[in-house]
């Protein structure tokens, strides 16, 4: 170093700097030399790097398989310290299944012939807890070519395992949903038809007044009746339970709901020797709500009464306007309930004791829709009893209409009414031959001029021929169905005004707006509640008055 001028005080502070800078440099750029040439330093720093990982466990194994080295990761995953591990067989990080299959042993022999072995599966910690595993064995050779034991590396994947099964858990679910209500809507549907031409030949009877077998018929309406609200309650859990049910809601009166219950629940009520009677008040007791389910509700709680008491029993049902709500109380002296089956008594598939017999029959799906329905209208239901033979008391609190809502409502109804009748040139169309000539002769004796098809091709043959202006199309027509039918008729140059109402076996809330979506004024279930269906047809009279009027048609 060059000698600097004596006196020059920056100058000397300098070379101090220089002279301090070179000595602690120096022996760090000769370590560094040292480990680039010598093999021994570079496993250190490899051992170093191994030993801080933390979220991977790194370990050798010996060649017959027993814990060599231990790092940080590996305790931290499986819990085992150094000394507490090294030195034991890596079988105990295995389930025991496992390791009497044999897959210890064959993980090795794999890794060892192919070169790398890797697994996901279930590993133990040292609390015995599992963890889900993901695992790569490598073999290790000397110079000599010799196998000296395995390295392996664990990733701990337990929480993506957790999501992973919980997301197919969650889409094999849905996927279970979705088939279930598939199946139930073509359990409903075929379930449906045969019942069709019964329904409509028991309304065929009682227009006739034919009375010399009418206990066989009562005895048949009532199977009938019953089975249809099995089909209906199946129906109905599936489409709550899945969030596709509607309500068509609008201002009753709940005296009507009450009366029609009775009306529907009154031949079991009878056939078993009750005595019933319904307090209730002279005032109106409006509720905004959907008449056939509210309906439903009561009919579900009175025929339940009616089940599980003994005959010659009382059922009472009170009605009463209490603040803001309507309460419905049904009570009767039946068999009642233990406490296990009070809690329990409005879950899916829950009945009340059954005789070997099973004379009560039901799914034990009544209840459950009863709870539904009236959750779903705002409102909430409760069950009561002082035990077994002490009776039951079921108490429904409907949120009651204001008397202004209430006033408009009776009034925009009855400006609504009809005020004429009118009968129509029908086309009926189905091709269940039972099903459609009873339902033809009902509608005949109603005074309309019916013609009949089997199909769509037949069907467009007559409609030229009549020209209707009402066609009733069943949707599961063969070949072409109903919407295809409905489209082609309205083609028709004659079938201007052509009014549509639609069959079906399916009544799902998307089979309804489909039906809609392609021209049909309604969408009737099967069987056909002849009924519902001549209130559908005088629905559409009034519209189509004053056509009929100019062309002739209205008679």
């Amino acid at each position: 170093m060059a000698t600097l001028r004596p006196g020059n005080e920056r100058l000397d502070a300098l070379e101090r700097e220089l002279d301090r800078r070179g000595r602690v440099e120096q022996p760090l750029r000769e370590r560094l030399a040292e480990a680039s040439t010598s093999s021994v330093r570079t496993d250190e720093l490899l051992s170093l790097l191994v030993a801080s990982v933390k979220d991977y466990a790194l370990f050798v194994l010996d060649a017959t398989g027993h814990v060599a080295t231990w790092n940080a990761g590996a305790e931290r995953i499986k819990g085992y310290t150094a000394d507490e591990i090294i030195g034991r067989h890596f079988s105990t990080f295995y389930p025991e299944e496992d390791v009497l299959a044999g897959k210890c042993e064959l993980e090795l022999e794999i890794a060892a012939r192919e070169g790398r072995f890797e697994d996901e599966g279930w590993r133990l910690r040292k609390d015995g807890s599992r963890f889900w595993a993901n695992v790569v064995i490598s073999p290790m050779h000397d110079g000599r070519g010799q196998l000296v034991g395995f390295s392996k590396v664990t990733r701990d994947l337990t929480e993506r395992k957790r999501n992973e099964d919980d997301r197919a858990a969650r889409l094999a679910a849905e996927e279970a949903n979705r088939a279930k209500d598939e199946f139930l809507a073509v359990l409903g549907h075929e379930l449906r038809n045969p019942l069709a031409p019964i329904v409509t030949a028991l309304e065929v009877i009682k227009l006739r007044g034919d009375r010399r077998s009418e206990r066989e018929h009562q005895v048949i309406e009532r199977q009938v009746q019953h089975m249809m609200r099995l089909v209906d309650d199946l129906l109905d859990v599936s489409r709550i339970a899945s969030g596709k049910i509607e309500l068509t809601r609008a201002p009753i009166d709940l005296h009507e709901v009450i009366a029609l219950a009775a009306e529907v629940a009154s031949p079991l009520i009878d056939q078993k020797g009750h005595r019933f009677g319904v307090t209730t008040t002279d005032a109106p007791l409006p509720v905004h709500g959907d008449m056939a389910r509210l309906t439903q509700v009561f009919t579900n709680l009175l025929t339940n009464a009616a089940k599980y008491t003994d005959p010659g029993g009382h059922i009472a049902v009170d009605v009463r306007h209490t603040g803001r709500d309507i309460v419905v109380e049904i009570r009767d002296d039946g068999i009642g309930m233990a406490p296990d089956l009070l809690a329990r008594v409005f879950d899916v598939g829950v009945q009340g004791p059954q005789r070997s017999d099973r004379a009560s029959g039901g799914l034990g799906l009544g209840l459950p829709l009863v709870r539904s329905l009236v959750t779903l209208h705002g409102g909430r239901v409760e069950a009561r009893s002082d035990g077994p033979q002490r009776g039951s008391t079921f108490t429904v609190h409907l949120p009651a209409l204001e008397h202004a809502e209430w006033t408009d409502a009776t009034e925009r109804l009855a400006q609504a009414l009809p005020a004429t009748s009118h009968t129509w040139r029908i086309l009926l169309v189905d091709d269940n031959e039972d099903a459609r000539t009873l339902l033809a002769e009902v509608l005949t004796l109603m005074g309309h001029e019916v013609r009949e098809a089997g199909d769509g091709l037949q069907a467009l043959a007559v409609a030229r021929e009549l020209v209707p202006d009402l066609a009733i199309l069943d949707i599961g027509l063969p070949e072409m169905d109903g919407y295809e039918l409905a489209q082609r008729l309205r083609a028709l140059p004659q079938a201007t005004g052509l009014h549509l109402l639609a069959l079906s076996g399916y009544g799902t809330a998307a089979d309804q707006e489909r039906s809609r979506a392609a021209g049909f004024a309604r969408h009737i279930v099967k069987p056909v509640d002849v009924r519902g269906l001549i209130e559908a047809i005088t629905e559409l009279a009034p519209r189509s008055a004053a056509q009929g009027q100019s062309d002739g048609r209205s008679r």
